[in-house]
């Protein structure tokens, strides 16, 4: 078990995973902050707690899936647009990822556990 958990979840570099876990943060903080500014605060939310956190915990997978797709689909090719749309448009992508983790996340954890028992095995 504890091999599989190290071949997934440990799976991304450690840079990465905290560069991510940090963006990642920023987003669980923001909508934890609306919500504790809301009339009920966060008491009675128990449930959008538990979401911020596990999707927080997952973006890095779930990003890793995004940035894997969109490399095999534009390979190393090099568009150059106006830096504020650029901007905008991750930080929409991000936002995506981060809203979304809990299912994207999956398939990176998947391939991440493929692509590194099929190098142990070699």
């Amino acid at each position: 078990m504890r091999r599989i958990i190290s071949m997934t979840f440990g799976g991304l570099t450690p840079s990465y995973y905290l560069r991510q876990l940090f963006f990642g943060s920023l987003f669980a903080a923001l909508i934890l902050g609306f919500a504790a500014n809301s009339t009920a605060g966060l008491t009675g939310k128990p449930g959008l707690l538990l979401m911020a956190v596990v999707s927080t915990l997952l973006y890095p997978y779930s990003r890793f899936v995004y940035e894997s797709v969109v490399g095999f689909i534009m390979g190393n090719n090099v568009f150059f647009v106006n830096a504020l749309f650029m901007l905008s448009v991750k930080v929409f992508t991000m936002a995506l990822c981060w809203s979304f983790a809990i299912f994207i996340a999956p398939a990176g954890l998947a391939y991440l556990y493929w692509h590194h028992s099929r190098s142990v095995s070699q």
